[in-house]
This record gives structure tokens, sequence and C-alpha cells, in this order.
């Protein structure tokens, strides 16, 4: 590319006129190639720097990087920059710069991907549209998009997220918005900003060169606002502002009447909650400025719907998994999708259902050749198109079979034959891929666990950014990946690199290897009878006694094993597992000269970790267990990994890291301490549907052993979830309670075998209506407090008949 060194302030090395037609930061990608530009992203917990050789082995030639690797100076393409995001920020911003059509800048605490993909609905019938794909509003998701601009687009629409001072200026640069949106100022984020004045004032630094700006008639963002900037504001209750609105809810939908200027009129959308209505406004609002009639607003925003926002990973039938990616169909979100797809490797084989792709701002024929290239370089082994177009391009596609038609499909599900692969399922809404998802998707009752993976690994590089960059970790997908899905746990972990997974029985271990699992796989406590097993499988087990270790031995030089590894396990007070002080020479004795196994890890397991009223008790430990280890190691004459400290240890005592960590609950969004919690996500949210509601009259009893008895007409609502699910029977009985529509509704009487029932008098709800048992109210934390036990309990109660739903946002 011309002028790389000066758009990006860098100094060339090495020869290069080749094309650059691609754009990365993810070494894991199928997508790089000989003509990617590849940036090295220096982040807290992670240095792409050191994936550049084995990328160089894949075929990429061109690097922006911070330091050049001295042994391969010689065989690639290096810009040599200061900081590589500014970089890759620097060239999306030239991007954006070659380009003159009205751009969407969108911010707020919440909101903003609803709002840009509505607007791509409500607008695709007359532009030509780029936006953000999924999320993507960092300081590296938005570079990413900018850089998707190309010469057909006329209408761009991108999302600006923030959560500390001093970002927005840099995606200001980028986006460029020419016409700025503020969806919702709340609370998300608070922690970075003193006050609410300044996170305003921060979020409108996106508009300084704007000419429009939509927003909710704000007090604060009045006082705020740039004078010389064009401000066009709505309300539900200041009629100063320029468009005044007014609401009338009925069981499934809104009537929204509008006063612009001298016209009034009413609007329909197919909605209620008021997050939903905001959200509507804010794209009436561009509407009425982009000088739309009545009618086509009208006709236009009545058939807006419900965005999912998310990778849904399902269990399928005949031994498939599916990615459910059902409500879009554009390149930018296929590319995030194909390396998602990438990361689920429990089948070989791979399937793509895929629709007509729309609005890519290239020709068909240009469009469907790069929709081949990456179908390729993802090494997709099946592809079943629907729609017309795609159908037309079926030859550029290796083994793909296409029908015109979604109908067209069904009529010939029978013969495709789908088992023991992972299927893709990507297609634009008015496909109806949905219907496709519920043929294809494994029948289980309807309470559900949603896993969100991005906060899975939000909370990994929580913990990490705690590290020293030597500490490696080792990361417990035990107890079914407490609770949540230990297979597909393992498989995002694995995709993050960490070191080590540990397990607690051999069988979970062997569960992970037979799925696909290759990283190291560490068995905390395994029963001699499962040494067999272990050596097959390659798990790694932790020895803690001299009769283990004396049959492991044995089997080992039965097995003329050598070098096999194993890990010791030094009890320093815990008193559960482990070899004390007063056998270590016996232990000493015997792995001296020993050939058939190698000692690859010394651990402990501290007791107090998580309370620092025990501190002095945790010191003693650390300190026990540096004196039992370094022995080991001098008398050995060994190199081995240590590692004492488990999820509250690496907070509590960063001194002691030693040369691993165990992370554990806290993958899981769940800290002891509660300024540590702010920091985390949450990452299961259990879920469930109202199955029957009935009204019971005074003197009527709901339950087993009439424990609840009403006192007034009760609205009851049952919900098909019980312990056999794993909730606690103490929940029941008006101790717990479960959230329908953001509000709570009491648990009464005792809580059944496969259903609850919940009080619903003061809620407006209706049967097949969703509701959250634990999520964000009750909180895991929340419960296990109640019912005077740990999170860890209730998060590994839950029954595996409760089917786990994987999605990344």
């Amino acid at each position: 590319m011309k002028n790389l060194e000066k758009i990006l302030h860098a100094k060339k090395f090495g020869d290069s006129n080749g094309p650059i037609d691609n754009v990365s930061i993810d070494s894991r990608s199928l997508q790089n190639n000989k003509n990617t530009l590849f940036f090295a992203i220096v982040g807290p917990n992670n240095d792409a720097h050191i994936y550049i050789s084995s990328l160089i082995e894949k075929g990429v030639q061109n690097f922006v990087v911070t330091k050049i690797p001295e042994e391969l100076a010689n065989k690639a393409i290096f810009w040599l920059v200061e900081n590589t995001l500014d970089a890759l920020q620097k060239f999306a911003a030239h991007h954006r710069s070659l380009f003159k059509f009205p751009v969407f800048g969108l911010t707020g605490s919440n909101g903003k991907t609803i709002v840009k993909e509505w607007l791509n609905f409500l607008l695709s019938p007359d532009f030509n549209i780029i936006r953000s794909p999924k999320s993507y509003n960092s300081q590296v998701g938005v570079p990413l998009s900018v850089i998707s601009i190309n010469d057909k687009h006329n209408l761009g629409i991108f999302e600006a997220g923030i959560s500390k001072m001093n970002e927005m200026e840099k995606l200001e640069v980028i986006i460029q918005p020419s016409i700025g949106i503020i969806t919702n100022i709340g609370s998300a984020h608070d922690e970075g900003f003193d006050n609410l004045e300044k996170k305003v004032t921060e979020k409108l630094k996106l508009f300084k060169h704007s000419k429009l700006i939509i927003y909710q008639k704000n007090r604060v963002v009045d006082s705020i606002l740039d004078a010389k900037i064009k401000a066009f504001s709505w309300s539900y209750s200041d009629e100063t502002a320029d468009v005044f609105v007014t609401t009338k809810a009925f069981e499934d939908k809104t009537i929204l009447t509008i006063r612009y200027g001298k016209d009034n009129f009413d609007i329909q959308i197919p909605f209620q909650d008021r997050a939903s209505v905001d959200n509507a406004v804010s794209c009436l609002m561009v509407l009425l400025s982009f000088k739309y009639n009545k009618t086509t607003i009208q006709n236009r925003m009545r058939w807006l719907y419900p965005v999912e926002m998310r990778l849904k990973v399902k269990n399928g039938i005949n031994n498939t998994t599916l990615i459910d990616d059902s409500y879009s169909s554009d390149f930018q979100s296929l590319k995030i999708a194909l390396d998602f797809l990438e990361s689920q490797t429990q089948y070989k084989n791979k399937t793509l259902i895929l629709s007509d792709i729309f609005q890519s701002g290239l020709s068909d024929e240009e469009l469907y050749s790069k929709v081949s290239q990456l179908i390729t370089s993802n090494n997709i082994n099946r592809v079943i198109g629907i729609g017309e177009t795609i159908s037309a391009f079926k030859h550029k596609f290796k083994n793909c079979i296409t029908f015109a038609t979604t109908a067209d499909f069904f009529l010939n599900l029978n013969f495709l034959n789908f088992n023991n692969e992972t299927i893709l399922i990507k297609g634009a809404r008015h496909f109806q891929f949905e219907e496709i998802v519920a043929a294809l998707e494994e029948k289980t009752h309807e309470t559900v666990l949603e896993i969100n993976l991005n906060s899975i690994s939000h909370n990994l590089s929580f913990y990490k950014s705690k590290l020293k960059p030597t500490t490696k970790m080792m990361v417990m997908v035990k107890a079914f990946g407490y609770g949540s899905g230990g297979f597909e746990i393992a498989k995002l972990l694995q995709h993050h690199k960490v070191d080590y997974l540990g397990v607690a029985f051999a069988d979970e271990g062997i569960s992970l290897k037979n799925a696909g699992i290759t990283l190291p796989i560490m068995v905390l406590n395994p029963e001699t009878t499962s040494f067999s097993a272990i050596i097959q499988y390659k798990l790694e087990p932790e020895i803690y006694s001299l009769k283990g270790l004396n049959a492991f031995l044995q089997l080992a030089e039965n097995r003329k094993l050598k070098h096999f590894p194993i890990h010791i396990k030094l009890d320093t007070g815990m008193h559960r597992l482990g070899f004390e002080e007063g056998n270590l020479d016996e232990l000493i004795a015997v792995l001296k000269d020993n050939k058939f196994v190698i000692v690859k890890s010394i651990l402990s397991h501290m007791a107090t970790s998580d309370d620092l009223q025990h501190q002095e008790f945790a010191n003693s430990q650390i300190a026990l267990f540096e004196k039992l280890s370094s022995k080991l190691i001098t008398e050995l004459q060994i190199k081995p990994i240590r590692h004492i400290l488990n999820t509250s240890g690496i907070s509590n005592f960063p001194l002691a890291q030693y040369d691993m960590v165990r992370l554990g609950i806290g993958l899981y969004g769940v800290s002891n301490d509660l300024e540590e919690q702010k920091y985390l996500e949450k990452v299961g949210t259990l879920k469930s549907i109202i199955s029957q509601i009935r009204t019971i009259q005074v003197g009527e009893s709901v339950g087993y052993g009439r424990r609840f008895i009403a006192n007034k007409p009760t609205k009851i609502a049952t919900i098909p979830i019980g312990y056999a699910d794993g909730i606690s029977r103490h929940w029941g009985n008006s101790v717990g309670f479960v959230t329908i529509n953001n509000q709570k509704a009491t648990i009464v009487g005792s809580i059944c075998m496969d259903m609850l029932m919940v009080d619903i008098s003061e809620i407006n709800c209706k049967e097949g209506d969703s509701m959250i048992i634990f999520g964000e109210s009750p909180t895991v934390t929340f419960m296990a407090n109640q019912l005077q036990t740990i999170p860890y309990e209730i998060l590994t109660s839950i029954s595996q008949r409760v089917k786990r739903v994987f999605y990344r946002e």
C-alpha cells in the first residue's frame, strides 16, 4: 500500500509492493494470508509479537510492530511504530477520510447496538449502509469497523463505547461522525468517571465536528452541549423538546403519539418495555431529520423486531453443535462468525448454512468471490446456500447445495444428513433462519442456563492483568465448569492459550480430551483405579500420598513410561490432601533417580486466601510451601512449576504467585471481595418460562403441605424448574424470588421436584413469558448469602438436564 509509512508514522523494513486487502489483529484467524496487514497489538496480558513467527509460516508477510524479532528480520516486511494500537487507529482514520458520505456516530450507556441495527433496517431501502458488526465499539473494534468502508457505501452507522476518560477523542478522529446520536445515559461504566457530568462531557467529544446531535432532552446534556452544533431533542415530559412523545401500551404493542412542530401523528411499534420504546424514538428522530414522510415512518417502524446481539452455541440433533447467528447476513459479521466457528473444535466437519448477503457495497461477483475465499480459508466442509443470488453463484463454492427459499430447504431437510458436525447458521432476517435453528436444535425442557462467553474472556483478562508477565495460569474446569459447561469453557480457554486446565477426576479430563482439547490437563483428585486411563489419555495426575505415588510408579514401570508428568501436592495447613513435612524425606527417596516420571509441578492449597482475618495463617502456609518445595527442588535437582494461589489468593497475596496460579470461581464472575466484584462480569443467567397462570381465592393453598395459604385473591404462576434441576428447597416458602419483567415474584409454597410457584399478583405477565431464576437479580452471591452457603454450591448444583446455551455478544 502506498504511503503506509506516512499514514502510520512508521519506518519500513523490507520491500513489498503487493496488495493489502485484509487487516488483522488476531493471530488465530484462518483468514490471515499473504495479503494481510497484521497489527501486533500489545495488551495488558498479551503481546501479539510472539505470534509473528507462526504467522509467517502461514504466509503472512506484512506486520506493523513496535519491535522486530531479530531472527525474523529478513523473513517479512515490517513497519516499525511506537504503538501498534495507535497505528491501527491512524490507519482507520486515514481510510475514513477518503469517504465523504453521511456517518452516524452512536454513543450512550445502553441501546447503541439495537439503535444501529434498527436504523440499518429502516434506512436500507434507500441507502447502501456500512455499520459496526455486532458490538464493535471499542478502541480496537471501531477501527476494524471503519476499515471495511468501500466505494459503494453511501451511509455509515458506527458505535463508540468508552469506559474511562480520554478515550472518545481517539474514536472521534476515526469515525468522524456528521450526525450524532446519544441513546441513553445510564450507570454502565460509572466506575471510570468521577461523576455524571464528566461522563457526559467525555461522550460528547464524539460529536466535536458533527452538524447535528439527536438526544433525549436532558439537563446535564443541555448544559454541556456545544452551542455551535445543532441539537434535535425529544422528550416524554419536557414540552420544550423539538419532538414531544406520549405513549400508550397495549398487550403486544405501544402507540407513540408524536408532536413535531405543527404535525401530530401516531406510530405503532411492537414493544412495551421502556428501553425498546426509547430506542425506537431515537430511530424515529433520525427518520424525521432525514425528512421522511409520516406514512413511510409509520409503515417501517411497525415492523421493528427484537435484535439478537449474540452468537449462541446450542446442542443440535444427531451429535451436532449449532452456532446460531440467524438474524444477520453481512460480509463483516460473516468474518466474525467464521472466526468464532473455528473456536468450536468438538467436531472435525464444519457446515455453513448461509443466506443471500446484503449491503456489502460490492458487486455480486466480487462479493461471492470474497465469500468463497473466506469459506476456503476457514476449511468449511459443506456450504448450504439459501436465496436466489447465492444460488446463482453456487459454482464458486466447493461441496455446495443451494435452495431458492427457506421453504425449499425444509422440503429437502431429511436428505441433508446432519450429524457429527458443527453447523454455523447465518442468514438475513427475512429468510427466517430461526426456524432452521428450531428444527436442528436438540429438544430439551424450557429451562436454560445462558453462559456469556464474552464475560468469561473479560474475567480471564481481569485476573491475567494481576499477574507478572512470566506467571502461568491454570484454569479450573472441574465440576462441569462450575456448572457452566466444561467442554465449551475449555474450548474458549484453549482459544485464549491458557497454560493448564484443572479437573477433579479423570473422567472429566477424558471427556475434554475426547472432545478435542489439546491443552495439558491436571487431575487434582485421581483415584488409583483411574491411573491407567490417565496414562492412556495423557492426563497429568496430582500425587498426594506415598501409596498413590508407588501405585503410579509401578504402573509406569509396567508400561515402560519415560518422564511421564506428575504433580506433587503438599499439605501446608489445609489438611485435606498432600504430603506433610514429616514424610518429605521418604517422598524424596522414592523419586530420586526415577526415570519413569518427572515432577512437572509442586503445589499446595490455601485454606483462608479469601479471608484476610486469617492472613497470618495464610502467610504461614506460604512460608511452609516455600520451605518444603525448595527442599524438593534442591534434593531432586529439578525445576518444576510451583503454584499455591487460587482465585482469592491471586488478589490478596500477589507476592506468592510463584510460577503459576489457579483461577477458579473468579472466571465465572464471583468474588468474595466486594470491590473486586465490581470489575467482574456476570457469566451465567438461569432462565425459564411461565407454564401456567391461575388465580386462587382466600383460604386456598399452593404446593405440597399447604405451606402457602392465600389471605386474599392471589395470582400464581408455575415455573418448570425445581429441586431436581438444582434449586434448593430452602429457597421456597417466601424466602426466595424470581424476576419477571424486571419485577420480583416471591416463591410461594414448597419447591417441587420439577416446578416452583410464584406470586405474580402485581406483575403484568402472561403464560410463555421468560423469567430469571438467577443472574442480574437475584445474583448467585445474593442467593448464597440468603441460603447460608457459598456461590460454588449454587452454581455446581444446576443439574445437567438444564440445557446450557453459550453465546458471544
